[in-house]
């Protein structure tokens, strides 16, 4: 909405210099506070923006793009990225097979056994533009069979993830964090493999404390 001048109207030819002295001193000030109102409103709104977090650039992640990626075939993975999400800011991806696994459990174990016996790799139903921009990585991932399911292993093996950082996160049912970090070293030789967070299944929708206490751990943030 536009501002409305406030000095529009009829001006008396008979104003006395010292009148119109002190109308310009006048609007020269109403000036000046519509643009210290202005910056303030830019002040208040731009934390709303997409991917924009105060907090993330307090913490020197503003210089490092940052992309949290996961699998998450019950939510639970899914609930932890959302989380980190919310901490550090960047950008949120879900990789998604073009197939989808058996719905049934035990149907389920034997398909991702034969897939990590095979070292399979799955199609992926969309793909990420410029992995290249990218500084800070988050992997996150259920535990089968001891490490990542067979989706993220076709994501890690897509993409060039030298020079990068890749911070591993998972949700599991008492495996921790199995041999998945070692694989993930394997796939991303050239990469610095930080510290990686193993979060029970069940506490996945309330572990926002440890989720930040990992985050001020690793130094992501403060």
């Amino acid at each position: 909405m536009s501002d409305i001048n406030p000095e529009t109207g009829i001006i008396d030819n008979t104003m006395t210099n010292e009148t119109k002295d002190a109308n310009r001193i006048d609007l020269t000030r109403r000036n000046l506070l519509k643009v210290t109102v202005a910056g303030l409103l830019a002040g208040i709104a731009a934390p709303v923006l997409p991917h924009l977090s105060s907090h993330a650039a307090a913490t020197g992640t503003d210089r490092k793009k940052v992309l949290i990626a996961y699998y998450s075939r019950t939510g639970n993975t899914r609930e932890i990225a959302d989380q980190i999400h919310r901490s550090v800011g960047g950008d949120i991806f879900e990789i998604q097979a073009v197939k989808l696994y058996p719905d049934d459990y035990e149907d389920l174990k034997k398909v991702a056994k034969e897939e990590l016996a095979s070292e399979y790799k799955p199609a992926l139903k969309t793909k990420i533009e410029n992995i290249r921009s990218y500084d800070l990585i988050f992997i996150g991932y259920p535990i089968w069979w001891g490490t990542f399911p067979a989706p993220v292993r076709t994501f890690l093996s897509e993409y060039d993830f030298s020079g990068k950082t890749v911070v591993p996160f998972c949700t599991h049912l008492g495996s921790g964090l199995g041999q998945s970090v070692t694989d993930i070293s394997k796939l991303c030789p050239k990469s610095k493999i930080s510290d990686g967070l193993a979060v029970w299944g069940k506490d996945a929708k309330t572990a926002q404390n440890e989720v930040a206490e990992w985050l001020r751990k690793i130094d992501i943030i403060k």
